[in-house]
């Protein structure tokens, strides 16, 4: 089974509401914990290994590193075995820059320095897929494709595809964000992904937001 329900002040809910249920399912063998790279922190652009400590500097980071253990701990001295996904910023069909460019809602927030990954959706399933195959309990695997980048980058390139006009740089200091997107920018890491390909023989079908963007437009 997948997990990626918001954990909230108490805790995940799933665990809260019905561990017992989950821990009597006969054919229960894999779980995989969908979490997120805010549990590491802000870095300052380093690149993050899964061995590193976490250090979490947000309350949605808090959390989710708080639900990783408990999912773990749940499940400890069963025949269930449980893994951790740290993914990064998801895109895919339907759900990338080419739709924003398209929908007239891209925008470029101009924020120096600031890096992300990103992984494509079809990525996400070949990582869980390979991970049922070799379960490893308590487990962490960063989930993100093999460059961090602006966001920037990522809108101009989708422009380019479709032969439009970027939309101009918005200062990130008087851009109008969510609190959930403003503490996303508060924070700057590159995801190393080595372990993913070492340890679960994984190829990333979409190694950059590149390859990504021409297939989803490729196919639309």
């Amino acid at each position: 089974m997948v997990a990626s329900i918001p954990p909230g002040e108490e805790g995940d809910p799933a665990l809260l509401q019905h561990l017992a249920d989950l821990r009597a399912l006969p054919s229960l063998e894999w779980v995989g914990y969908l979490s997120t790279p805010a549990v590491y922190g802000d870095r300052g652009g380093a690149v993050v290994h899964e061995t590193d400590l976490p250090n979490p500097g947000s309350e949605r980071g808090r959390r989710r590193l708080a639900a990783e253990r408990a999912w773990v701990s749940a499940f400890e001295n069963t025949d269930v075995s449980v893994q951790v996904f740290r993914l990064s910023g998801i895109y895919g069909p339907g759900r990338s820059a080419i739709d924003q460019l398209r929908s007239g809602k891209a925008r470029i927030i101009d924020k120096p320095g600031q890096v992300f990954n990103r992984i494509h959706v079809d990525d996400i399933g070949t990582i869980l897929m390979a991970s049922m195959q070799r379960p490893n309990h308590g487990r962490i695997y960063n989930v993100a494709d093999d460059e961090a980048c602006p966001s920037g980058d990522v809108i101009r390139y989708a422009a380019e595809l479709l032969d439009m006009e970027a939309p101009e740089p918005i200062p990130f200091d008087s851009a109008e964000l969510s609190p959930m997107a403003r503490s996303f920018y508060s924070e700057c890491k590159r995801l190393d992904t080595a372990r993913i390909k070492s340890e679960l023989g994984v190829k990333l079908a979409y190694s950059t937001y590149r390859e990504g963007l021409r297939s989803i437009l490729d196919d639309a």
